[in-house]
């Protein structure tokens, strides 16, 4: 605690107000709308607020205003302009304070009136006395009791422990005050603001009972309108259908409780529908078979036969097409042919499920065309199995050498001696199927080349310990990760790289991104689980370790991680996202801006801008970010503000800020769904037309297609002799794809490697690389190579995005 003032910034902002979270499905509009006018009239609070809707499509609902920097006070946030240059849009919805960049706005709505049901909790409130200016470190926090009542357990510097005792003094179906009590004559006003999810429901359930009538019918429907706006459907039905036994002057809402069927129905097929996307098919499938019919409208029954049908219909397209294909092999005159066409049948009998059937599309599309022979059939098949959907060829060799490729690929990858891929490579460029354009096809299609094995001592099923040897001779990388339900090999998972801070384990990362372990499910229960994540967490830091040191060994703990896992599971490398928790969010947004070219996105969650980070800050250009922090965090608003605010005020950086009202350095679990919601929006832009890139450590030498060496000592600062002297700063590498098949290169690297795909070079023209104004045109290694492809594939283990040749080519500078 500081002092016993307030700032602007720790001040209440007054007229507390947040948009309704209604979403209607067609036919539910009007049934929702007779509950609008018969559930929420009353006393309702009515008040209205702005929505903001971003480039890539997010939506944020709150009071809207403009500043022009962090530090400007939010309460005095303007539409109108001023002197300066507003070009922060600030969006509060009373629970935080969201800023966006005004070059990222897309949309800008004015709100409308929304009735807003909320409780007021009677609690001897502090009002004098010591203002909490800044929260400590937190030691713990009991639970709500029935009088909405907890103790929130600190360390304060200079004072130790000090235990606040806290209420529940309003609580809307977003979001919750709580505020310091007067209790023994100590007073610590405190005003904080929670997710009101983030409250479990039998302790909510049993505040509202409290303070509340059970005999009121008004009271009765206020909880029915809360329950509704927080889109608790289920409760808000079982609340009112329980009322209208109670009290007969609510007969009459039998179509309001009917109106809460559908919108519970409608919530149901929204979670199937995710859960589909998430590859959770079996779940689906189960929901869906056991659908209950009862009062539930004929769209949400329609809607739930047309996905339980596709279901059928792909499930009778896999049994048609095994058929088919063994029909067709036993058609087949050359046994030899047959007998090479075995190995094929069984292993899509064994593989074979809805993940993988559109690979097949176009034999089952044409499998009943005359113009095609037996033999074109079975080859575009076995073809498009190996090589994906639409890429087929009709000879029947190639495809067969196509399968025997496959294999040798997958054998040259998972190999640690140099001799046997060289003999795998010899092998490889006999076959027809061996080529560079082939084998790029079939690395986007193969399954995780190394294997992992399941412990016996593994209580979580698809949670792993894994090391990965160090190439330094020092400890090996250890990282868990987690996989989501129905993990399969054959389609690829989004991930998450999450770094755990000083006091917590990677064991706590996993909980917070993925849920913790419910052993009657058989399965975590968080939000990870429900969108089909993999969660990465690296062992990133040594023991004991309180902050976070920049260092090589700390990078490498990341990247060999995700290397690694990229190895081992099928994770899709277009949509891996960076984050941390305090040191560990240092340690994101560090990792995140020295290697933009392979996250999709980073969120630094209490972090700390320091050393590099204000170096590297143009390197985010091409990397969104979302951070998250807490408005008494001490001073970590002052340490961030010169990076945010150029995140925010600059053109071309997609950052998103959230302050919580009243808190300091937690977890922040309530930011949750919108991170999902965000990371689902966002994807790695692997060859970006321009890209600039900082650097001045030895190691950040790589970004998306092009590598240094002989960085200028002048410029590399390694973090023990941290800060550089006066006049130091990062070498500035400038990457552009041009038109007319043309690299650019401009660094200050004594050489660089350019590595070329069909990404950012089309290998049938001319090709021109330009490094520093010297242009090469057609240099002899600018030719697709099998080796180098696979060699890049084993080190970096990106499957989707294969490099086919490098150039290494100097720049005309000393190096020095």
């Amino acid at each position: 605690m500081k002092g016993d003032k307030v700032s602007p910034r720790q001040a209440s902002t007054g007229n507390r107000v947040v948009m309704a979270k209604f979403r209607y499905d067609g036919a539910w509009m009007a049934a929702a709308g007779l509950l609008l006018v018969a559930v929420l009239a009353g006393d309702a609070a009515t008040s209205s607020a702005g929505v903001v809707i971003t480039k890539y499509g997010m939506k944020f609902e709150g009071r809207v205003g403009e500043i022009a920097s962090l530090l400007e006070n939010p309460n005095q946030a303007t539409r109108q302009g001023g002197v300066n240059l507003r070009l922060i849009v600030l969006v509060n919805d009373d629970l935080r304070r969201t800023f966006l960049s005004s070059y990222q706005v897309a949309e800008l709505h004015p709100g409308q009136p929304t009735g807003w049901e909320r409780f007021h909790i009677h609690q001897r409130v502090a009002t004098s006395g010591r203002q909490v200016g800044g929260v400590g470190s937190i030691i713990s926090v009991s639970p709500f009791d029935k009088f909405g009542r907890r103790t929130f357990s600190m360390n304060v510097k200079g004072r130790g422990r000090v235990d606040v005792i806290q209420g529940l003094t309003e609580i809307t179906p977003t979001w919750s005050k709580v505020e310091g009590l007067v209790v023994k004559r100590m007073q610590i006003a405190w005003d904080m603001r929670i997710a009101t999810s983030s409250i479990p429901r039998e302790n909510l359930t049993a505040i509202l009972m409290k303070h509340l009538d059970r005999n009121s019918a008004e009271d009765r429907l206020r909880i029915v309108r809360f329950y509704t706006q927080s889109e608790r459907y289920t409760e808000a039905r079982s609340e009112l259908a329980q009322a209208r036994r109670e009290f007969p002057n609510l007969k009459h809402l039998k179509k309001e409780e009917k109106a809460l069927r559908q919108l519970s129905a409608s919530q149901v097929i929204r979670e199937m529908e995710r859960r589909k996307k998430a590859g959770q098919h079996a779940m689906v499938f189960h929901l869906l078979s056991n659908f209950p019919d009862e009062g539930v409208a004929d769209e949400a029954l329609l809607k739930v036969r047309q996905m339980l049908d596709n279901y059928n219909e792909q499930r009778s397209r896999s049994e048609q097409f095994l058929q088919l294909f063994e029909e067709h092999i036993q058609q087949l005159d050359d046994p030899d042919v047959q007998t090479s066409l075995q190995p094929v049948r069984d292993e899509i009998a064994t593989e074979l499920n809805i993940n993988n059937l559109h690979r097949l599309a176009d034999y089952l599309r044409l499998v009943d065309d005359d113009s095609l022979a037996t033999e074109q059939k079975l080859a575009l098949a076995t073809s498009a199995w190996v090589l994906g959907s639409g890429s087929g060829v009709q000879n029947l060799s190639v495809a067969v050498s196509l399968f025997q490729s496959r294999d040798l690929v997958r054998d040259y990858l998972a190999s640690n001696l140099a001799r046997d891929r060289r003999e795998i490579l010899e092998k490889l460029r006999s076959l027809e199927g061996g080529t560079p354009r082939y084998v790029s096809q079939i690395v986007r299609n193969l399954k995780p080349p190394l294997k992992t094995e399941s412990t016996s001592d593994n209580a979580i099923p698809r949670h792993y310990k894994l090391a990965v040897p160090s190439l330094t001779g020092q400890a090996d990388v250890v990282y868990t990760i987690q996989l989501p339900p129905e993990y399969d090999p054959t389609r690829r998972y989004p991930a998450i790289v999450t770094l755990h801070s000083a006091r917590t384990s990677p064991d706590h990362q996993i909980d917070w991104w993925a849920g913790s372990y419910d052993e009657q499910s058989k399965q975590r229960l968080g939000q990870g689980t429900r969108h089909g994540y993999i969660v990465i967490a690296p062992h990133w830091n040594k023991q004991s370790q309180t902050e976070y040191e920049y260092s090589a060994r700390e990078h490498a703990a990341v990247l060999f991680s995700l290397r690694n896992a990229c190895k081992r599971f099928a994770i899709d490398t277009d949509h891996v996202f960076l984050s941390g928790h305090s040191i560990g969010g240092d340690a994101a947004w560090d990792i995140g801006l020295a290697h933009p070219d392979l996250w999709a996105g980073v969120i630094p969650i209490v972090a700390t801008a320091d050393r590099y980070v204000s170096r590297y800050w143009k390197n985010a250009r091409k990397l969104p970010f979302y951070f998250v922090m807490g408005e008494l965090d001490g001073n970590k608003l002052t340490l961030n503000v010169r990076d945010l605010d150029r995140y925010l005020t600059k053109v071309h950086f997609d950052a998103t800020v959230v302050e919580y009202l009243g808190r300091g350095h937690e977890h922040f679990q309530d930011e949750i769904h919108r991170l999902f919601e965000w990371m689902s929006l966002h994807r790695r832009d692997f060859t970006p037309q321009q890209f600039e890139y900082n650097s001045m450590r030895s190691w950040d030498n790589f970004c998306w297609w092009i590598e240094m060496d002989a960085i200028p000592r002048r410029n590399i600062i390694v973090p023990t002799r941290w800060p550089p002297k006066a006049g130091v700063r990062p070498i500035t590498t400038v990457g552009e794809v041009r038109a007319n098949n043309h690299l650019s290169v401009k660094t200050a690297a004594g050489r660089v490697t350019l590595w070329l795909s069909p990404d950012n070079i089309d290998f049938s023209h001319k090709i021109s690389l330009t490094v520093n104004g010297r242009t090469h045109v057609n240099p002899k290694s600018a030719v697709p190579d099998l080796e180098v492809l696979l060699e890049d594939v084993r080190t970096r283990g990106d499957r989707q995005h294969p490099f086919w040749a490098k150039v290494e080519l100097p720049t005309g500078r000393g190096g020095r």
